[in-house]
């Protein structure tokens, strides 16, 4: 397969050099690079989808500062939206490589933000999955914005969801920085000894969790989907202190192909591995 899709200005020089080769220009044959197992790899070409290349995105990201009030839960909206961003810049330039590839999708998608050592309020995010091009060209395998589709599902979890009759739109995600008030002195002296509940922790978290998975509900909305699968909820607090955390959903969102979904029966395998 070829494509005659415009390389993207921004992508750095040896960026582009790499996806050229893998397209096969410049005098030279295709090849393909993929992060997929074995097993994931065949089982993505028995659906009839080639693996045309891995693509990445990234962002180094300045984080924002942000003062909350010791004693009052409340979300660092600052925080929250340069986290967002950063991640999004990194999944559209990793589309944009996909995008130059002539690609419909890319599975496996892995998600990652890293904070520097050398400077705590610097990170790094990271978007990286593997291209495929599909060889049924009577569906569009793309989102409702004509973009790849993205998902984070392994290669054994792409193929029962296309064998059971649905298909991936796109990788969705929420998040949501959150200051968690802290105990005042007199309640932490009421408290010595005795079992309670710390209703402060508990509705601060409570209340955080659910706005990021509300957001990648949003998300999935947006994309016309019928529901996501795969959801994974992560927490971390980074460089912030100890009374601000982030929490992180992701999932992949998916809608039906047809009416009738048909389940393969599970089957027993034994593994001969050590």
């Amino acid at each position: 397969m070829t494509t005659n899709q415009p390389m993207p200005a921004d992508l750095p020089a040896h960026a582009r050099e790499r996806l050229e080769s893998m397209r096969g220009q410049g005098g030279k044959a295709r090849l393909f690079t993929s992060d997929l197992s074995v097993n994931e790899f065949l089982l993505v070409k028995e659906l009839g989808f080639e693996p045309v290349g891995l693509v990445v995105g990234c962002s180094i990201y300045h984080i924002g500062f942000q003062v909350a009030n010791w004693n009052q839960n409340q979300e660092m909206t600052v925080l929250s939206q340069a986290m967002y961003h950063a991640r999004e810049l990194a999944m559209s330039r990793m589309e944009e490589e996909a995008d130059a590839l002539g690609a419909d999708g890319i599975v496996g998608v892995r998600l990652t933000a890293k904070h520097m050592e050398w400077e705590p309020n610097l990170a790094e995010f990271v978007a990286i999955g593997t291209a495929v091009i599909s060889s049924n060209r009577t569906i569009s395998f793309k989102t409702v914005e004509d973009k790849p589709f993205t998902s984070d599902l392994s290669g054994q979890d792409f193929w029962t969801l296309l064998r059971a009759g649905y298909r991936p739109v796109g990788l969705v995600m929420g998040n949501c920085v959150y200051h968690i008030a802290r105990q005042g002195l007199g309640q932490w002296f009421k408290n010595i000894g005795q079992n309670v509940e710390m209703t402060n922790f508990t509705q601060g978290l409570y209340d955080a969790r659910e706005l990021a998975m509300e957001r990648m509900q949003a998300e999935a909305a947006h994309l016309q989907a019928e529901g996501i699968v795969g959801v994974q909820i992560q927490e971390g607090s980074y460089s912030w202190n100890s009374h601000v955390i982030e929490f992180f959903s992701v999932g992949t969102a998916v809608v039906p192909m047809r009416e009738d979904h048909h389940i393969p029966t599970p089957q027993l395998v034994l593994s001969v591995n050590d």
